[in-house]
């Protein structure tokens, strides 16, 4: 439904559709770096892939990055699908990097939770889900890091 109203949404589930579920993660390290804008983050990410002589990804993926100002100028729902779909094609990504080097990725899952998160309560502290929200649980059917920093 969303394609018909904003043409590069039907690209990105072409994408989608194209990635193999429950993402197996390779033999080497991944390595999540999370943060505010223009906190660092890609600075520090570029100098631990040189490094770790690694694979530097991120979110949302290249393939789809050209389309982030579109979504973002979309109501929150749909720029949070977005984000989202881009998380489990960054994670096919991530996959396939993990079985040839040490990967570093410039934000992931938890940049669109806490995004999701900020956009519901409206900024209001005390409005924030309580503790056990599936909110704040990793999705089952996402790869995970080895670690978030």
């Amino acid at each position: 439904q969303c394609a018909a109203r904003i043409p590069e949404a039907g690209a990105v589930l072409e994408l989608l559709e194209k990635c193999p579920e429950h993402q197996k993660k390779g033999a080497f390290p991944v390595v999540v770096f999370e943060g505010l804008d223009a906190t660092g983050k890609t600075t520090v990410t570029q100098s631990v892939k040189d490094t770790l002589n690694g694979i530097l990804l991120r979110s949302p993926p290249a393939c789809i990055s050209q389309w982030r100002t579109v979504f973002d100028a979309e109501p929150a729902p749909i720029k949070r699908a977005f984000y989202a779909a881009g998380n489990y094609i960054l994670a096919s990504e991530i996959a396939k990097a993990s079985t040839q080097a040490p990967v570093i990725i410039d934000r992931y899952w938890h940049s669109t939770a806490a995004y999701t998160i900020a956009t519901e309560i409206n900024g209001e502290v005390q409005d924030l889900p309580p503790a056990q929200d599936e909110v704040y649980r990793w999705p089952e059917d996402l790869l995970k890091p080895d670690l978030v920093l």
